[in-house]
């Protein structure tokens, strides 16, 4: 079984991805992963290739495309990113949408990296329309739209433990053969 978990910053995905690879004993490979592993393939730090992705599309096209590759090889696997739903499309036996509202989104992750709250606000609304214009100027992607997922999940509505008991249940659940609503992932180009 393959699982995406797909949302933007601050609503749990790790958590989520983290918490369904330990419970199904599956692996668990998130964009930040690859994203660490580019960075060192390059003998770079981490600072120094997201300076770098800002000019160089070719970093979140080397990043997306191993994402797709992941998805099309591996099995058990918990895939995790902005875009894993996107990226594993067709692979993908579960297509997971984490959100809550921006408030919830930016307190978390002003908590997490130690800064005011207004500050985590303005970088994530400035990180989320930089990184919406670059999926649909790359791949011809809306990221506003859900349709590609089979659930989404309103994280500030419930804690980490019931967001996962939610998906962990309806994973536990999907069987293959009664499965009469795959939404295709049409339409996009992945041109890498």
């Amino acid at each position: 079984m393959l699982l995406t978990v797909s949302g933007p910053p601050g609503v749990g995905k790790s958590t989520l991805a983290s918490g369904l690879a330990e419970r199904f004993g599956f692996d668990h490979v998130s964009g930040g992963d690859i994203f660490r592993a580019l960075a060192d393939e390059r003998d770079l730090s981490l600072a120094e290739l997201n300076e770098l992705a800002e000019d160089d599309d070719q970093i979140d096209r080397d990043l997306d495309r191993r994402l797709r590759s992941t998805a099309r090889e591996r099995d058990d696997l918990v895939l995790e990113s902005r875009l894993a739903g996107w990226m594993a499309g067709e692979h993908a036996d579960l297509k997971v949408w984490l959100d809550a509202p921006l408030s919830v989104r930016a307190a978390r992750i002003a908590d997490r990296e130690g800064k005011p709250v207004e500050a985590a606000r303005e970088e994530t609304i400035a990180r989320e329309e930089s990184e919406t214009a670059r999926y649909a100027e790359y791949y011809d992607i809306d990221f506003s739209d859900r349709s590609i997922y089979d659930l989404a999940v309103n994280t500030a509505r419930w804690d980490a433990e019931a967001v996962l008991d939610v998906v962990a249940n309806a994973a536990d659940r999907y069987e293959p053969a009664a499965d009469e609503g795959a939404v295709p992932v049409t339409d996009v180009r992945y041109d890498f």
